[in-house]
């Protein structure tokens, strides 16, 4: 079974940056996208960046040109680049996969257990 271990958040000022990562750890036969969801207090969850196994990207067009997702296959991590930031960005931030156990297995979704973000004005 997959887990997903995500570096550790933190207090940023507005404009400031800030890196995320996480590791998919365990066994598995391949992971297809990874990503990063987010959800601010009283929001709904919802996705920033998510990365395909190719490489292939899409972001929330509230994060277009100030955050990067990337991705190493071989080590099984995920990272956002979080540059520009602003108040709005503030909330708990999930690392996501979707995994497969075999080759004719599903599509298993896993989510971290969330990185608090705080951006202070």
């Amino acid at each position: 079974q997959v887990q997903l271990v995500e570096s550790e958040g933190g207090l940023v000022q507005v404009g400031g940056s800030l890196r995320l990562s996480c590791l998919a750890s365990g066994t598995f036969f391949d992971i297809n996208d990874m990503g990063w969801y987010r959800q601010a207090s009283g929001k709904q969850r919802e996705l920033v960046a998510t990365i395909n196994s190719v490489g292939s990207t899409n972001y929330a067009d509230s994060v277009k040109g100030r955050f990067t997702i990337s991705r190493d296959n071989a080590k099984a991590t995920v990272s956002l680049q979080m540059n520009s930031l602003k108040p709005e960005d503030t909330a708990v931030y999930y690392c996501h996969a979707i995994v497969r156990y075999s080759e004719t297995g599903y599509n298993i979704h896993h989510y971290g257990k969330g990185i608090l973000v705080t951006v202070s004005s």
